[in-house]
This record gives structure tokens, C-alpha cells and sequence, in this order.
């Protein structure tokens, strides 16, 4: 799907943030204990095992064998699947689950109809879609940095680009036209600090753009993003912070 990959030692030294703001959404989920939920693109379970403390039956699924392994080691049921796929091995649950969560996750999935097909397919009658992700403008200074950096290299930078960040409006007709009736969703700016330098999240989540340059060039490359963001987005006293913009909804099927 991309060069993307998911180290869970990396991802947690370098992103374990993003769990703990994924945290609001969970409200819009309101669980019950005894539901069963399926956590679409789990990662480590961090999220998974906070529904489960809360007495629901919890599956996570995920694309990345690293990252489930990290969840079973939590003592989860985790299960490594692509929700994009939608023959063989997928979201072919037949419509065992109350709700779908996902967190931070599904703006890696550059085919959201298929996508929302699959939770659809999985959820029982009057089921619930509630999710978190990147869109409108999620990181566009960083974003279009990578892209630049690619083009000076005689590359195509926005193909290589692995997200899918949409408008309020085109994510809620998504939902509508997979058959859902979509009861709240809200894009909103959340500037985010960051634990380390910006080189650091660029090694966690800008694999699909360096992936394209040779080995040794990798370093400069995103030494050279670095710089050009440094003015917007380095602090004075020399931390960093990206400029995240979510996407966050809840909708249900019929019941």
C-alpha cells in the first residue's frame, strides 16, 4: 500500500501522543461494558486496552504485523487486516460488532469507500462509525515540505505522498453514500507539541517520501525539511510542534 512502516519502540518513543489526545474521542464512542467494538487500525492497542478496562469486548485490527504483535503482547485480540482490501482477508466480521473506533488511523487509507463498506459490513444493525483522524489541512506545512523536497530531486513528490486528509463535507457525504446517518463530525486545528525534534516524527511517519531517495541522501533530505520549517514550526526555546488539523465523527447505521 506505501513504504510506510510501523516500529512500535519508534512509534512509541516518538508518537505515543498520540493515544493520549485520542482520548476525547472516546467520549463520542460513550461505550457500554459487554458491547463489542472492533478498534480499526489499533497500533499498539493503547486505545484497545483502554476499552477493554472498560468492560468491553474488544477486537483490534491493523495493517501492520509489528504493531499487532505490540498489542498481543498487551494481552489483546488483535488481528493484522487491511481494511481496504475487500476480498480474502478483511473486515469480514458479518456484523458482529455494536460500534467501530478508530483513532489516528484511518487518514493511512487511501480508499475510504472501501473502507467504510467494511465497518458497515461489520457492524449490526444500528452499529456506530466513531473516529479521529487527520484532515483538511492536517500538517501542510510539513506536508508540502516533504513534497518539495522530493521535487528538487527530480521526483514526483505528491505521489508518493500515503495520506488521505479531507474536507468536513466530503468525509460526511462519504458516510452518507456508505449508508450511514452521520450525528456529529468536526474538523478542527490542534497544534500539536512534539517529544523530540521534527526529524524524529519524519522518521516515524515520512517513510512513504524518504522511501523514494537512496539511503545515504535520506539524513540531508530531512535535514533540509527541517530548515525550511524551522521558522513556523521550532519554538524559541527550541522545541517543535506540527500543525495538526482532526477530523473527528460519529455516525450510525440503521437499525
Amino acid at each position: 500500500m506505501t513504504a510506510q512502516s510501523w516500529d512500535p519502540v519508534r512509534y512509541q518513543r516518538n508518537a505515543g501522543f498520540v493515544a493520549e489526545l485520542g482520548l476525547p474521542v472516546l467520549e463520542w464512542l460513550a461505550p457500554e461494558p459487554g458491547e463489542t467494538i472492533l478498534d480499526l487500525g489499533c497500533g499498539d492497542g493503547a486505545l484497545t486496552e483502554e476499552l477493554s478496562v472498560l468492560g468491553c469486548q474488544v477486537v483490534g485490527v491493523d495493517s501492520s504485523p509489528e504493531q499487532i504483535e505490540a498489542a498481543r503482547a498487551r494481552g489483546l485480540d488483535a488481528q493484522v487486516m487491511d481494511a481496504q482490501v475487500m476480498h480474502g482477508r478483511t473486515l469480514d466480521f458479518e456484523g458482529r460488532f455494536d460500534a467501530v473506533f478508530s483513532n489516528a488511523a484511518l487518514h493511512w487509507m487511501r480508499d475510504p469507500a472501501a473502507v467504510i463498506a467494511g465497518v458497515r459490513g461489520a457492524l449490526k444493525p444500528g452499529g456506530r462509525f466513531v473516529g479521529e483522524f487527520g484532515g483538511g489541512a492536517n500538517v501542510r506545512r510539513i506536508h508540502e515540505a516533504l513534497i518539495a523536497a522530493l521535487d528538487r530531486r527530480g521526483l514526483d513528490g505528491r505521489a508518493a505522498s500515503p495520506w488521505f486528509f479531507p474536507a468536513a463535507a466530503e468525509y460526511r457525504a462519504l458516510l452518507e453514500q456508505g449508508g450511514f446517518a452521520v450525528e456529529r463530525l468536526e474538523l478542527f486545528e490542534r497544534p500539536t507539541p512534539l517529544p523530540g525534534h521534527l526529524v524524529d516524527w519524519l522518521d516515524t511517519f515520512g517513510e512513504s517520501f524518504l522511501s523514494k531517495l537512496p539511503e545515504a541522501e535520506r539524513p540531508a533530505a530531512k535535514r533540509e525539511v527541517a530548515e525550511a520549517l524551522a521558522v513556523e514550526l521550532r519554538n524559541p526555546d527550541g522545541s517543535w510542534w506540527a500543525d495538526y488539523v482532526r477530523l473527528r465523527f460519529a455516525a450510525r447505521l440503521p437499525a
